[in-house]
């Protein structure tokens, strides 16, 4: 079967710290973090105080409010992400086939503040206060479907659920599916908005969530005070294309996906393998699949949520890995800034990669100020450094054992 070269045409973003892709990038290079007292609601009886909320978001740049009014967020969200990635790929104006146009965008929770209003109005006595746009608004699916129908995208539409790795795995099986021929290009990504009351009641419940008061020490990953996640809200979207159909339409080319790894712990529903033997072969499936070095990959964006496992078992699954080579891949985890944006977070950290190998810039991990010598790895912390990148890896993983990884390259005609 034919393998086709697979590039990313267009990008848009929208998180706690930018609503489009240079302002996000922008951000994330001068170590700017996007948690905060949480102000969607009111948090006297909440565990959590803390969040990364989207700021200052106008959705009216890009739909009419009548086109919005029924949306749950993370529709909403993701379908700004994809216009922004649509215009931006000059799809907006190109001639293509669009029944070989598909969209591959996630969530991991769906609209559960719209689910969440709901019970509130529901009584079992008078069912019909039930809105009929409940069912359209939560379904984890409607964000893709959305966009399709906002884009006129007839291919494929697979929404990818995998918990905290759906827009890795969203990214990875659309980069598959253009480079076997089976479609010309994908908008590929995810979106999750889960800073609600039950939400963030159930991860605390879990022990999965920091309860602290300080932003500043928040979300800390591979810090030795760290003591779990901080949720954030977002989406990440990004056009894929097949390398001769962008080159013929003339199309920006941002950056090449060359690899991708994906495969299940089968250990836990939610703690991760602790010796991490499962993400390890995750790696090596995306460094396989790549064909590249192990050497040659300079920077890994860490999945790094700031909980103690997840963080300490991501450091051995790189050090299994890499061996010697560890020490010299420099590492950080971008959610110390972003918060954690459950499924959109590998969609939006793969977004960080391009971006890190356009500008041969690293981010940091902000707010780091104790190490861990269980997470000994060679850690960017607290201010990024310019480095001449060629080969990027960003690791995903998510609660039912998921792992995705993705490896992405510095385009070069």
């Amino acid at each position: 079967m034919s393998s086709h070269r697979v590039v990313i045409t267009g990008m848009g973003a929208v998180s706690a710290i930018g609503n489009d892709v240079d302002s996000f990038w922008g951000s994330i290079k001068n170590g700017t973090c996007g948690i905060g007292h949480i102000t969607s609601f009111d948090t006297t009886y909440s565990q959590v105080k803390l969040a990364a909320e989207v700021k200052g978001l106008n959705s009216e740049q890009y739909f009419e409010n009548r086109d919005t009014k029924h949306n749950a967020r993370f529709m909403l969200l993701a379908r700004i992400a994809a216009q922004q990635a649509y215009h931006s790929s000059g799809l907006d104006t190109a001639d293509f086939d669009r029944d070989r146009f598909g969209v591959y965008v996630s969530s991991s929770i769906g609209g559960i503040e719209v689910l969440e209003k709901s019970k509130e109005s529901f009584s079992a006595t008078a069912p019909a206060r039930v809105s009929p746009y409940l069912i359209p608004s939560t379904l984890v699916n409607l964000a893709s479907g959305a966009i399709a129908i906002d884009v006129q995208a007839r291919g494929s539409n697979l929404p990818i659920v995998t918990a905290c790795a759906s827009g890795a795995n969203s990214i990875g099986e659309a980069f598959h599916k253009i480079q076997l021929g089976l479609e010309d290009i994908i908008l590929a990504g995810a979106s999750d908005a889960a800073i609600t009351p039950l939400s963030l009641a159930g991860f605390a419940a879990m022990r999965a969530m920091h309860t602290g008061d300080n932003p500043d020490r928040a979300c800390i990953p591979f810090d030795s005070e760290r003591s779990g996640m901080v949720m954030g809200e977002g989406a990440g979207i990004l056009v894929l294309e097949e390398l001769e159909h962008a080159l013929e339409r003339k199309a920006p080319i941002l950056g090449e996906i060359v690899g991708y790894g994906a495969n299940c712990d089968a250990f836990n529903i939610v703690s991760p393998d602790l010796e991490g033997k499962t993400i390890s072969k995750a790696i090596n499936k995306a460094i396989d699949d790549s064909g590249v070095k192990k050497t040659s990959i300079k920077y890994i964006n860490a999945h790094g949520t700031a909980t103690v496992l997840n963080d300490k078992t991501e450091t051995r699954a790189i050090q299994n890995v890499f061996g010697e080579h560890a020490k010299d891949v420099l590492v950080s985890s971008t959610k110390s800034m972003t918060g954690h944006t459950l499924g959109a977070s590998g969609a939006i950290e793969a977004i960080v990669c391009i971006k890190a190998l356009q500008d041969n810039f690293v981010p940091a991990t902000v707010n780091y100020l104790k190490p861990d010598p269980e997470c000994d790895l060679n850690l960017v912390v607290n201010k990024g450094i310019a480095q001449k990148l060629d080969i990027v890896l960003s690791n995903s993983f998510g609660f039912g054992g998921h792992n995705a990884c993705l490896i992405f390259k510095k385009w070069q005609a």
